[in-house]
């Protein structure tokens, strides 16, 4: 990427956040801001504690104000995906706003589900999840919202498409500006290199269209779309492009464009919503973007609705299903806007994560990522390329490379290892985190007392990998050992050993992390039981210990105390800053 190219991106990028920061707590102007900011939530639980967060940033004037704020929830039942969240969620605006809704510009952001992959976001939402920028300090909602700052002004009605774990960033030229005024669906594409098409949904483009010039932005038509395609798939499509000049965001020759957020028009979204009438209950996932995606287009083809390779589960109507869509909206235009110097960033691992926020030095130039955000005695001689956020840490602690600590509170003489994630606790002094661990306290409520869960695992450990028996738990990795390994230094039976799903066994839902009575000494009993596997040595719970899963510890959070936490932090934070 040039050095031009680079330098544009950087300058768009703050100029958005500029302009976002000057909205924030004040009263938005009718077409200024978007009109509905919806966010998706998985079920009832999940809802209250989206609508409970965003409340509090709307009292303490951290999001533009004079904008409906909307949590929208699954109906209870299976999992529908995020393109049955869509649905379901232009059914409920219809039902809110009626004949109004035909007049608004609404943004609809997917933050449903669990996110397994970076659990730290799991309990509180990663639309949720904080980044080391802006005063008051971002979370990725503002972020999101501070990215399209642009769009709503040159937007028709309709409803934009988008998730709560990536950012976009993109450049125009001064006299440029992208637009959504066109019917049916309008994408904005990305050029990205062929290995990367492979896991995302990719363009294929008239071959006229294809780009020619040195332009940051081009409008074109799509001939189709494909989602998720091998390279071989890609280059028979027609989908591969060649690079011209030296405006395009990546040094391949050869590359394609990739999808990320889409708008609708409102017309399209009430075709959607009809088409939401003639499925009825729906009783298998729907992708938002492969089931609604590959439908449009004059180069469409019914061949994908057979093709079930990326789907989690396989419901036995899911093809059906698909097919009825494709029908309902074959024929539907799909524009895109060629977004040239742009690039996109996903973050919702915690390998992801920590690279992201500590070591990429691109994103931090980019968006002017801190070392530490809104945080109180930060440490000058820990290791550069950290990150620490909303946290409160005693002057002698130390945080190792390309960690980071978030929404929490480390006592004398704390030690964070390198490449680790400490996330909502209260770490009691003395004590040493280890090298790439990931730690999270949750509160619960547990025989209706107020009680506190510390879940501990190995940053590149997978939760979501599952073994069908209680039988084969020692097929599952715990720190890179064997579960069954980690129970004989914990002087426990397999046989003792709970799963919350039985089912389906996982680390997601084995019952390890004890249930203490507080904070501080729930942290030092989990990092024990990580010490004690990595030196072979013994570690005895206390008697009548309770054993709580991940899975567990969510169903029972304790909402309330939890954001109580955070407050204590950001009283203490502010307090901290007026007296330095």
């Amino acid at each position: 990427m040039s050095q031009k190219c680079v330098a544009k991106l950087r300058t768009a990028t703050r100029e958005k956040l500029g302009k976002f920061n000057s909205l924030r707590g004040r009263e938005v102007q009718p077409g200024e801001f978007w009109d509905v900011v919806v966010v998706t939530a998985v079920d009832e639980s999940q809802r209250e504690a989206y609508e409970v967060q965003i409340s509090e940033k709307v009292t303490r004037k951290e999001l533009p104000l004079g904008v409906h704020y909307k949590v929208l929830s699954d109906p209870p039942g299976p999992k529908i995906g995020n393109g049955g969240s869509t649905l379901y969620a232009l059914q409920q605006l219809n039902d809110v706003f009626g004949k109004a809704w035909s007049s608004l510009r609404v943004i609809l952001i997917h933050a449903g589900g669990w996110s397994q992959r970076l659990p730290s976001a799991s309990a509180l939402g990663k639309i949720f999840t904080p980044l080391p920028l802006g005063d008051p300090l971002y979370q990725m909602l503002e972020l999101k919202l501070a990215i399209y700052v642009e769009f709503p002004p040159h937007m028709k009605p309709g409803v934009l498409v988008t998730c709560a774990d990536d950012i976009e960033l993109y450049s125009t030229a001064e006299d440029e500006s992208i637009t959504f005024d066109q019917p049916g669906f309008t994408a904005l594409a990305h050029p990205s290199p062929l290995t990367i098409g492979t896991t995302h949904g990719v363009f294929v483009l008239h071959p006229q269209e294809k780009s020619s010039n040195c332009s940051e932005m081009e409008n074109a038509s799509c001939l189709r779309f494909l989602h998720k395609p091998s390279i071989e798939k890609m280059q028979e499509s027609g989908a591969v492009c060649k690079r011209q000049g030296d405006c395009f965001s990546l040094p391949d020759t050869e590359f394609v464009y990739t999808d990320s957020t889409y708008y609708m028009n409102f017309d399209t979204a009430k075709s959607l919503l009809n088409l939401l009438k003639e499925l009825g209950p729906l009783e298998c996932e729907i992708d938002a973007y492969g089931d609604f995606l590959q439908a449009l287009g004059p180069g469409a083809t019914i061949d994908y609705t057979k093709n079930t390779a990326n789907v989690s589960k396989t419901e036995s109507n899911l093809v059906k299903t698909r097919q009825e869509i494709f029908y309902h909206l074959k024929g539907t235009p799909l524009n895109v806007i060629l977004l040239n110097n742009s690039k996109f960033y996903h973050i919702g691992t915690t390998s992801e994560y920590l690279y992201h926020l500590t070591e990429d030095a691109a994103l931090r130039t980019e968006l002017g990522l801190l070392t530490s955000a809104f945080s109180v005695h930060m440490n000058e001689n820990s290791s550069s390329g950290v990150c620490v956020m909303y946290s409160v840490l005693h002057p002698s602690c130390s945080v190792g490379a390309r960690s980071v600590v978030e929404y929490s509170r480390l006592g004398a003489g704390v030690s964070i290892g390198r490449s680790s994630i400490v996330s909502s606790c209260q770490v009691g002094a003395g004590l040493s985190v280890p090298d790439g661990v990931f730690l999270h306290s949750l509160c619960v409520n547990y025989n209706h007392q107020i009680r506190y869960v510390t879940l501990i695992f190995g940053i590149n450990d997978d939760l979501k990998h599952s073994v069908e028996s209680p039988a084969h738990m020692e097929e599952l990795k715990l720190f890179g050992c064997s579960l069954t390994e980690c129970l004989l230094c914990w002087g426990l039976k397999n046989e003792e050993i709970r799963f919350s799903r039985p089912s389906s066994c996982s680390l997601w839902n084995v019952c390890l992390f004890p249930v203490c009575s507080d904070l501080q000494s729930s942290c030092r009993m989990s990092v024990e039981m990580l010490q004690a596997v990595q030196s072979g040595s013994k570690f005895t719970l206390p008697k009548d210990t309770k054993l709580m899963s991940m899975q567990e510890a969510l169903q029972c959070k304790n909402l309330k105390e939890m954001l109580q936490f955070r407050r204590g932090l950001y009283d203490d934070i502010t307090r901290g800053k007026s007296n330095s």
